[in-house]
């Protein structure tokens, strides 16, 4: 019945639980900048790291006036830290600011596993010649290095991620980067997520069925799941009978 599959990532393949308020995440933050060259206190970091976030976001929305769900590159804030400071980010190279924002990530995540299933799933996915993609609101500087730690990556045949492309689910925009990019047929294309805003009314909104599958982590229910199957009890082992 369907040939693309497009999986959001974390409530959906990943179970994690982040908080970037813990005042000691940023005594953490400021420490890592002051050891490489930009001094910092906790809070200043902190209130730079709000301010610059929002900074970008406007330049986002300058840019891509036709977004309605945007999403930024994180590691523009990260490699803005630095220079405020005078430190010059480009001699360092790229590499400079991927690990800082490596640092952040793991430094305030609380949690991360696969959900139970999860392989097995892509498995059985990959053995029936479906193609799998991944299509996430998500930092590509952390992303990339979860799925690849979790053994994730290589079951993707492409990964879209939102700060990449500076919009977010449920726009209709980011649900055309992978349909339009494989002119894929809507008919036998669905979308697995746990969001019922992002993933499923998104997933309506650009043509294609949708799996809503319910777990701890997702969004509280207002309203209507407007999906074609639901999984109401979190079971990620059920997902592949509606994907066949």
């Amino acid at each position: 019945m369907y040939e693309n599959i497009l999986f959001d990532l974390y409530g959906t393949l990943i179970d994690i639980r982040t908080d970037e308020e813990m005042p000691e995440l940023w005594k953490k933050i400021a420490a890592y900048y002051s050891e490489r060259g930009a001094e910092y206190t906790a809070d200043e970091i902190q209130k730079e790291y709000v301010r610059l976030v929002a900074e970008e976001k406007k330049r986002v929305e300058k840019a891509y006036p036709e977004y309605k769900v945007i999403d930024i590159p994180i590691e523009n804030v990260f490699e803005k830290l630095y220079t405020l400071k005078n430190v010059d980010v480009q001699k360092k190279g790229q590499d400079f600011v991927n690990d800082t924002a490596a640092y952040f990530r793991k430094s305030s995540t609380l949690f991360i596993e696969l959900y139970d299933g999860v392989i097995e799933l892509m498995e059985y996915l990959k053995s029936n010649k479906k193609h799998v993609y991944l299509l996430s609101n998500a930092q590509h500087t952390f992303t990339m290095n979860e799925i690849k730690e979790l053994g994730l990556y290589d079951y993707f045949d492409d990964i879209f991620i939102s700060s990449d492309y500076c919009v977010s689910k449920p726009d209709t925009h980011f649900y055309e980067k992978p349909l339009g990019k494989y002119n894929m047929d809507r008919s036998k294309t669905i979308m697995v997520g746990n969001d019922y805003i992002s993933d499923m009314k998104g997933a309506h909104d650009a043509g294609i069925d949708g799996l809503y599958i319910h777990q701890e982590i997702s969004p509280d229910i207002e309203g209507e799941v407007i999906a074609k199957w639901k999984i109401m009890d979190g079971d990620v082992h059920k997902i592949k009978e509606y994907l066949s």
